[in-house]
């Protein structure tokens, strides 16, 4: 009898393979991916979104800050003319710069709480951390918490809202319906679904939203934290009082309002253990273009929601900068995705699909520039 065409294996060594094989599977199928990882890895995540990567941005916030300010006082000193310097001063420029430190460190003093309180509800040591801290996320995350949770925001906020709360103000027996919304921010939007009766749980992945939510859900009092969130960006200011004015938060405590469930995850990740076929709705706002793989959340809302759940989006198709995503599709393509995998979409305006709704994010109201969104809006079921 000729030999195999493959080298022999003692009987020893296949049941040592089948033993690792088994207890690989064993393993995949009780631990989510992110759980495996952390137990084969005890260094910091390397997610950009995860908690040890935020707590370093937002430690290193005073002083990144203050690294940056240095570079513009040094550019005020070398690139200005004896002359020009006298002018600068007399029209108060010195004193705008030592304003901006001041600032900073108003601003670094709520920076340094979500710290304390990350430390503490993370049990996370006060070692420092080998990530390297990004300032710029830090900066947006504050934006967004002035976005969700300040007086000052409340117009750009309802015109965002109020497509959505009006379909679900709508739906019938709210008290037993359950919605979902991924990509939940600050959850402002939660919040404000949840005060219509609904059952509502969120779900954010960036921890940079996750730590301000936190802190801010244990807040006692209106306005009780104060922040300087545009004093960083010196382009389209019309003055230095409007460049520097302080925004309080929140204009109402979470805790005064009726109550989300919050998972911190992705909502793709098997480790949200969200359950397939369990929600009534699912709300995507300015949501959908940070998909890397768009037709993998699509299949992801459908898979979560009831057959004949509604799903609510609205937002651009500014797909995510910096990294590339799958598709890129353009409207007509994202609409004949989601019916290609099951969605129904109901007549807006004139029998279309969708509706245009123009809107803000993020914007500083008394800038000099504004950048609106003709952002769309639909609804549509599972069948």
């Amino acid at each position: 009898m000729p030999a195999p065409p493959w080298p022999a294996v003692a009987s020893s060594d296949l049941l040592v393979l089948l033993a690792l094989v088994l207890i690989t599977l064993l393993a995949l199928k009780l631990l989510p991916l992110r759980d495996i990882h952390g137990l084969l890895s005890p260094s910091p995540p390397t997610d950009p979104f995860s908690v040890q990567h935020a707590l370093a941005s937002y430690a290193s916030y005073r002083a990144l800050s203050l690294a940056e300010l240095d570079r513009m006082r040094r550019s005020y000193a070398t690139l200005l003319t004896r002359e020009q310097k006298r002018l600068a001063y007399e029209l108060g420029y010195t004193k705008k710069l030592n304003r901006y430190a001041e600032l900073i460190d108003a601003n670094a003093r709520f920076t340094s709480a979500v710290c304390a309180f990350a430390r503490s509800h993370y049990s996370i040591p006060p070692s420092p951390s080998p990530s390297t801290p990004d300032l710029a996320r830090v900066r947006d995350a504050l934006r967004h918490l002035v976005r969700d949770w300040s007086a000052e925001c409340a117009a750009e906020r309802a015109k965002a809202h109020a497509p959505i709360l009006a379909v679900l103000s709508s739906l019938p027996s709210p008290s037993n319906q359950t919605v979902l919304v991924p990509g939940s921010g600050l959850n402002r939007l939660a919040h404000e679904i949840a005060r219509l009766g609904f059952a509502v749980t969120a779900c954010e992945v960036s921890a940079y939203q996750n730590l301000l939510y936190r802190v801010l859900a244990r807040t006692q009092q209106p306005e009780q934290h104060t922040l300087h969130p545009y004093a960083h960006w010196w382009s389209h200011a019309r003055s230095a009082a409007d460049l520097f004015r302080a925004i309080r938060v929140p204009d109402v405590p979470p805790f005064a309002l009726p109550s989300i469930a919050l998972l911190e995850h992705d909502f793709h990740a098997p480790s949200a253990r969200l359950p397939p076929a369990s929600y009534d709705a699912v709300v995507t706002l300015f949501f959908l273009d940070t998909s890397l793989n768009l037709l993998a959340t699509l299949a992801r809302i459908r898979e979560l929601l009831k057959r004949g759940g509604t799903w609510l989006n609205l937002g651009p198709l500014l797909w995510t900068p910096g990294q590339q995503a799958a598709l890129e599709g353009a409207l007509d393509e994202v609409v004949a995705a989601a019916e290609a995998c099951g969605f129904v979409f109901d007549a807006q305006e004139r029998g279309a699909k969708t509706r245009a709704v123009e809107c803000e994010y993020t914007a500083d109201p008394r800038a000099m520039m504004r950048w609106v969104y003709r952002a769309e809006f639909w609804a549509a079921r599972k069948v």
